[in-house]
């Protein structure tokens, strides 16, 4: 030990007379690459390990559904609004104009609320929650549109909104099981034909990957995605609906998000192991250390009941990168960092709050046995992702106009 502290005082005075006998101009310069070459190579090693989303598929854009007589459609191709999305992005990169007019609209709704859900072998837990789920629906929306109307995204164009029906997109996220069957044999015992649709994604993406696939898909004037499990109660959609009307700005962009942060304390998360407690406890701390203002005043990032208003769309899922565990904090991120729309439809950040501002709504909650989360695995893969997807965002991988 003590060799290793001569070696390295050696090493240390050595360096010292060097850069003394060094003329100035030389060790600046020296020292100027270095610093360049460090942030260069944190640059780079930042933009590899930065998640990077695949294309779909043609086969991930066609969906199934049952019909009348029981048996089972061809494949369809889904609506996309995500694809004239793109087409006005190229149109904006053709003229120089990145307006509201490019880039912020999105085609109309055709029903009023979209439910996406992510299901990767969930055979067991499927069944129950569509139950539930297809029980407020119908009382809720009912299964035809009552009225016609219009969502285009727009401050200078009021929404007109649309009245009635519903739908649910299961993205069935490479399952082994028989997720698909069960949905489908679901769909034809309560007569659900061409409102309940699965999506087969030819590959496993991630929930964060299924959500924002199902997501570039909904025909919805709100969308939410809610967890195969049925942890969540599915009534309680009522109220982030409500939440979400009070904070939207002017071209009605909004999200609420389920919250179980009112449990802290409560006998079901006490029952929890001190292991479980622990982490989340840890997640929450670098949570408020490593995101931005607003999105480290959420105090429940993760549950999986979350809605988007129309208009939030093409503000938030264009730009998604994550796939794994920490897509949550992503999507909430990219709402922080929207641009505001001004009374005339022109875009301008607002550098401060959130561009578009998110209700934080206490929902009814359960834990639901079976889960598939390794609790620990999933902690280190939530914290190396949220340390990659803030780094990412500080030296510019991501940019967006």
């Amino acid at each position: 030990m003590a060799s290793l502290l001569e070696m390295g005082q050696t090493l240390l005075w050595t360096g010292y007379e060097t850069a003394k006998a060094t003329p100035l101009p030389i060790l600046l310069t020296l020292l100027l690459t270095t610093v360049v070459t460090t942030l260069a190579f944190i640059y780079a090693a930042i933009y590899v390990l930065a998640p990077t989303p695949r294309p779909p598929f043609p086969s991930e854009k066609l969906y199934i559904t049952t019909q009348p007589d029981g048996s089972t459609t061809t494949p369809k191709l889904l609506p996309c609004w995500h694809d004239e999305w793109l087409a006005h992005r190229k149109e904006a990169e053709k003229i120089g104009d990145f307006s509201d007019k490019h880039t912020g609209t999105i085609e109309e709704a055709e029903v009023e609320m979209s439910v996406v859900i992510p299901a990767f072998n969930e055979e067991e837990r499927l069944e129950i929650m569509l139950e539930e789920a297809v029980a407020f629906l119908d009382a809720e929306y009912g299964r035809q549109r009552k009225g016609k109307g219009r969502q285009n995204g727009s401050a200078h164009k009021p929404a007109e909104v649309v009245r009635g029906g519903y739908e649910i997109l299961i993205v069935n996220d490479g399952s082994r099981d028989r997720t698909v069957d069960v949905a489908l044999e679901f769909s034809r015992k309560n007569r659900l034909h061409d409102v309940l649709r699965v999506c087969t994604l030819k590959q496993n993406r991630g929930k964060g990957g299924a959500v924002t696939h199902g997501f570039r898909h909904v025909r919805g004037e709100y969308a939410i995605f809610a967890d195969a499990d049925g942890a969540s109660k599915f009534e309680d959609l009522a109220k982030l609906v409500e939440g979400c009307k009070e904070i939207a700005d002017e071209s009605n962009r909004g999200i609420a998000v389920g919250s179980r942060a009112y449990l802290v304390g409560s006998e079901a998360v006490v029952k929890r192991s001190v292991v479980r407690n622990a982490l989340m406890r840890s997640f929450h701390l670098l949570l408020r250390l490593l995101t931005p203002p607003a999105t480290s005043q959420v105090r429940d990032t993760q549950c999986g009941f979350k809605l988007f208003s129309r208009s939030s769309l093409p503000h938030i899922i264009p730009y998604m990168h994550t796939e794994g565990w920490i897509f949550d904090v992503e999507m909430l991120m990219l709402a922080e960092s929207a641009p505001s729309v001004t009374a005339s439809g022109e875009k301008e950040n607002s550098g401060t709050g959130s561009a578009i501002k998110v209700a934080e709504v206490p929902i009814g909650w359960k834990e639901v046995a079976g889960g598939k989360l390794n609790v620990l695995w999933a902690s280190l893969e939530m914290a190396w992702g949220l340390a990659i997807l803030r780094a990412s965002w500080m030296v510019g991988v991501y940019r967006r106009r």
